[in-house]
C-alpha cells in the first residue's frame, strides 16, 4: 500500500509538471476535443489522418507538438486516475487490517473531479476560473497523496519537542497563505499576465494610479480564452498582486520557519526549518527568474514544480506538528 502511495504521489508531481509545461507553451488547447486528440486516441500525425482531423475542427489545424504536449499530459493524469483507484480498492480489501479509507475515497473524488475539470478546459476554451480550478486540484490531489504516505509512515513526535504545539495555529495560516498564494499564481497563468510587469522590485512607471482590482479578478464572457482577455491594467494589477502575496509569503514563512527552529529540542523541527526556509528561498528566486530573463519554460517550470515543493513542506510541519504522539 504503502509502495503504491508513494509510486502515485511521484506521478502526480510528474503530472503537476506536465500541466504547467503544458500551459506554458500554448498546448492547452492542442487538441480541441477530449478525452481524444482530434477525435483520434493519439496525435495524428498521418497525411491522412491530419486531412481527417483538420476536416472535423477547420478553426484549429493541427500543430503536432503541441498536441503532444497536451496528450502526454493526459496520458499520464490518466494513468494517475487508475493508480489512485487501485489505491481505493486496496484500501477496501485491507480495511480490516486498519488502513486509511477515507482519504483514499477523497481523493478517488478528487481524480475524477480533475479529469471533469480538464475536459471543461477544452469545452470552455481555457476559461481562467476552470484553469486556476484544474491547476488547485492537481495541487490538492498532490497534496492528498502525501497526507496518505504519512499516515501510512509510522514515527513519532519527540516528547519534547511537545510545547511546539502552540505553533499549530500560525502553522496552519502558514499553509492557508500558501495556498493563496498559488492560487494567485494561478490566475497570472490563466490570465497570461506574467510578463504585464518587467522590472522590479513591483512594476513599471505609474502602476498606483492603474490598478483596477474589480477588473482584474472578473471572468469575461467571450467564446476563447486562449491568450488572455483582460487588458494591460488588469493583467498588470493581477501581477503586482502576486508580487505582494510573495512578499507575505515570504516573510511570514521565514518567521515560522524561526520559530519551528528555536523552539524545537530535536532535530526533526529543526531539519524542518530548515527545508522550509531553503525551499522557500529557491522559490522566490526563481520568481524574480521570471521576470529578469523574460519567462524562460524551463525556469517557469521550476517555479511551479519548487511551488509544489513548498506547499507539501508545509503540509508535513502541519502534520507533525497536529498528529497525535
Amino acid at each position: 500500500m504503502r509502495k503504491l502511495v508513494l509510486a502515485a504521489l511521484l506521478l502526480a508531481f510528474v503530472v503537476v509538471i506536465l500541466g504547467a509545461y503544458t500551459r506554458l507553451t500554448d498546448a492547452g488547447l492542442g487538441c480541441p476535443d477530449w478525452p481524444g486528440c482530434y477525435g483520434f486516441l493519439h496525435v495524428p500525425v498521418h497525411d491522412e489522418h491530419v486531412q481527417i482531423a483538420e476536416q472535423a475542427f477547420p478553426e484549429r489545424p493541427v500543430e503536432a507538438h503541441k498536441a503532444w504536449n497536451e496528450m502526454i499530459h493526459r496520458y499520464f493524469a490518466g494513468a494517475l486516475g487508475l493508480v489512485i483507484l487501485a489505491i481505493f480498492v486496496l484500501s477496501l480489501l485491507r480495511r480490516a487490517h486498519h488502513r486509511p479509507l477515507k482519504l483514499p475515497f477523497v481523493l478517488l473524488c478528487l481524480v475524477c473531479f480533475q479529469a471533469l475539470l480538464g475536459m471543461w478546459t477544452v469545452t470552455m476554451n481555457l476559461m481562467p476560473l476552470v484553469v486556476m480550478g484544474h491547476l488547485l486540484g492537481g495541487f490538492t490531489v498532490l497534496s492528498c497523496l502525501f497526507l496518505l504516505l504519512l499516515r501510512l509512515t509510522p514515527y513519532r513526535i519527540p516528547g519534547g519537542d511537545a510545547n511546539l504545539r502552540k505553533l499549530a495555529g500560525f502553522a496552519m495560516l502558514g499553509l492557508i497563505i500558501v495556498i493563496g498564494q498559488i492560487a494567485l499564481g494561478g490566475w497570472v497563468s490563466a490570465n497570461y499576465a506574467a510578463l504585464a510587469c518587467t522590472e522590479l522590485p513591483i512594476c513599471e512607471t505609474n502602476w498606483l494610479e492603474r490598478l483596477d482590482f474589480s477588473g482584474a479578478y472578473s471572468v469575461v464572457a467571450t467564446d476563447n480564452y486562449e491568450f488572455g482577455t483582460h487588458d494591460y491594467d488588469e493583467r498588470m494589477t493581477m501581477h503586482i498582486m502576486h508580487r505582494f502575496g510573495a512578499l507575505l509569503t515570504f516573510i511570514y514563512l521565514c518567521w515560522l520557519a524561526i520559530g519551528l527552529y528555536k523552539g524545537a529540542s530535536s532535530s526533526l523541527f529543526r531539519q524542518l526549518a530548515v527545508v522550509l526556509v531553503l525551499v522557500l528561498g529557491l522559490q522566490v528566486a526563481l520568481g524574480i527568474s521570471n521576470v529578469v530573463f523574460s519567462l524562460p519554460v524551463f525556469v517557469a517550470v521550476a517555479h511551479n514544480a519548487v511551488g509544489a515543493c513548498l506547499l507539501l513542506t508545509m503540509v508535513m510541519i502541519n502534520y507533525t506538528l497536529l498528529r497525535k504522539t
